[in-house]
């Protein structure tokens, strides 16, 4: 479709605006929505939380009486069910806009085309795909979760120039600086849970909540196959809830057992695979949980089998410019290669520099 310079313009306020949720939306989509009458911003509006109104109804209000004749644009197909809020469809035809132009199609099984279908039935003028790819970052874990039943999995590790995680006694703290744990809060904050191993907790006793300003902490995962975790690990006193994932026992072994509460959270039994917790059932559970975005923080042999595995859609490595030696702990524990050609392959997203260490964001070659 041919796009004006205006609608560019306008949709990249929309996606601005829809930026704005990014902490706080969970878990919901982040959208942003701008109205528009003769290449003139009439109306803007932004999906805060779930609940709240969507950014489409926020935008009419906005705009007022100028609504009508408008032309809508939204990041996201408008949807076209009632759950929390009225549909959005609703509210735009009885606006009288007469244009929509959105960026991407909501695979929400409850949405999934029906939105434009019914505003193109009613004579609106609906066109699509205009800024695409830069929507489709903003709400990568919405998406995942609503295509594959998956929450998007971005992996965190802190290592030295030498590829370490830990000195071989386990002591890891500090390998980064103040600057990239800062930066890594602000990765906790948009994220619908964190995730680590019983290791981990046993190890470094961690309490991987956000200490940045927040309305909301995410949710805390362990995976705790033998329920090694003790009740005064910090993990369990830290504000918001904490899941336990479990070995289950052998006759649910086909489907989770139900779980079991405690003090600030719950026990969900999974079944084992391959001598841990069968992971693939794990993020399927946790897409059930409407968990959009995994962050994981953990030592190399649950960070090797999420490479292993092909769960990990993003990497983040905060590169320290140590050297921690020989017999230190590595990056992620893998199979042995005997051949490069079988290296598991990354390409370079993006680097930042934070303080005296290099953020990299790396995204595997070959997405599934």
């Amino acid at each position: 479709m041919n796009f004006s310079a205006f609608d560019e313009a306008a949709m990249r306020r929309a996606l601005e605006l829809a930026a704005r949720g990014l902490n706080t939306t969970h878990p919901n989509p982040r959208v942003g929505a701008v109205l528009a009458r003769d290449e003139e911003i009439v109306g803007e509006g932004w999906h805060e939380r779930a609940g709240e109104p969507h950014a489409e109804p926020l935008a009419i209000r906005a705009a007022g009486d100028r609504a009508r004749g408008a032309t809508a644009y939204v990041t996201l197909e408008p949807c076209n069910h009632q759950g929390r809020t009225p549909p959005c469809v609703d509210v735009l035809l009885a606006a009288g806009v007469r244009r929509v132009v959105y960026a991407v199609d909501d695979p929400n099984p409850r949405v999934n085309g029906t939105g434009a279908a019914r505003l193109r039935a009613a004579g609106l003028k609906v066109e699509s795909g205009l800024l695409a790819a830069e929507a489709e970052a903003l709400n990568e874990g919405f998406l995942m979760r609503m295509r594959h039943q998956r929450p998007f999995v971005r992996l965190k590790s802190g290592v030295s120039l030498d590829g370490h995680t830990a000195l071989a006694n386990g002591e890891s703290r500090w390998i980064t600086g103040t600057a990239a744990r800062d930066d890594v809060q602000l990765w906790r904050a948009q994220s619908g849970a964190v995730l680590t191993s019983a290791a981990t907790v046993l190890a470094d006793d961690p309490r991987l909540d956000v200490r940045i300003e927040t309305t909301r902490q995410p949710l805390r995962v362990v995976l705790d196959r033998r329920r090694a975790v003790k009740k005064s690990a910090r993990i369990l006193e830290s504000p918001g809830e904490t899941v336990l994932f479990a070995a289950a026992k052998k006759v649910a072994a086909r489907k989770s057992a139900p779980a079991e509460s405690f003090e600030n959270g719950r026990i969900e039994r999974v079944p084992v695979a391959r001598n841990h917790l069968d992971l693939k059932r794990v993020f399927a559970r946790l897409a059930e949980l409407e968990i959009n975005d995994v962050l994981v923080e953990a030592g190399p042999r649950l960070s090797g089998a999420l490479i292993n595995g092909g769960f990990v859609d993003e990497w983040l490595v905060y590169l320290a410019p140590k050297l921690l030696g020989n017999g230190a702990r590595p990056l992620a524990t893998l199979p042995r290669l005997t051949s490069l050609e079988k290296a598991a392959e990354f390409e370079l997203r993006e680097s930042a520099v934070l303080g005296n260490d290099v953020r990299l964001r790396l995204r595997p070659k070959q997405q599934r």
